[in-house]
């Protein structure tokens, strides 16, 4: 794996350092591995841990926010309710977008360190899957997973995996569902600056510009920045089997 991620790795516009997976995921070649080791010890407990979702490209982002922005794509709630965005302000909405959307250039998912999983064999044929917090929550059908990997990463045996959105501090939504390799990923948060970022963004056709540059101080404390203590001391995490 890359030392150090270059600034075009860390936004998504750079994919070399990524390796393929069988399933056609992309993630860092250190991160496959200590995911292969979690996988092999969900399956000794009886789950069937799957990816949802791994590296996700700066134009991918780019065009998932831009749908949302412009309302090609459905912007809800935190129940799950739809939110008309013409009826709000252009700061409005941008905050709307970023409780479940990351800014392109600021997901986690570019570093190849984060992944989105489920547990496939809690899924009856022809389930569709959505990632809500009602199939994480209690009595969800992915509950029984994810009370496995809270114990797991307690006693530190999730071989490096912990959970960067695990409570809610008014920003990002809470997503059970969403793993970081903290060995890597905790060093990234500290090369993903403001001025990083910013540098990434102004270039691209980014809709709703203008009220994202006048408040990105405070969006990028608000939903970039992780609360502290999301993953032990980085000294004290275990990424090996």
């Amino acid at each position: 794996m890359p030392s150090t991620l270059t600034v075009a790795q860390l936004t998504g516009q750079d994919e070399s350092h990524l390796t393929s997976m069988s399933s056609g995921h992309r993630l860092q070649s250190s991160v496959v591995q200590a995911f292969e080791y979690l996988c092999a010890d969900a399956r000794r407990a009886g789950f069937d841990l799957q990816i949802a979702s791994s590296f996700r490209s700066f134009a991918r982002q780019c065009l998932l926010w831009n749908e949302k922005a412009v309302g090609d794509r459905v912007v809800h709630d935190d129940q799950g309710i739809p939110i008309d965005l013409s009826s709000l302000t252009d700061k409005e909405a941008v905050h709307a977008i970023m409780r479940f959307s990351a800014l392109p250039g600021t997901s986690r998912h570019h570093w190849g360190t984060d992944l989105d999983i489920f547990d496939a064999s809690a899924m009856p044929q022809g389930y569709q899957l959505q990632l809500s917090p009602q199939e994480v929550g209690p009595d969800g059908i992915f509950d029984p997973l994810h009370i496995w990997l809270d114990e797991r990463m307690a006693a530190d045996q999730s071989y490096g995996f912990f959970r960067p959105y695990h409570t809610d501090s008014g920003g990002v939504a809470p997503e059970r569902w969403h793993l970081s390799y903290a060995p890597i990923s905790t060093a990234c948060e500290h090369l993903c600056t403001s001025d990083v970022l910013v540098s990434a963004l102004k270039p691209a056709k980014i809709q709703l510009w203008d009220a994202v540059n006048e408040q990105f101080t405070e969006l990028f404390q608000r939903y970039v920045a992780v609360t502290p203590g999301w993953c032990p001391a980085p000294s004290q995490v275990s990424g090996s089997a």
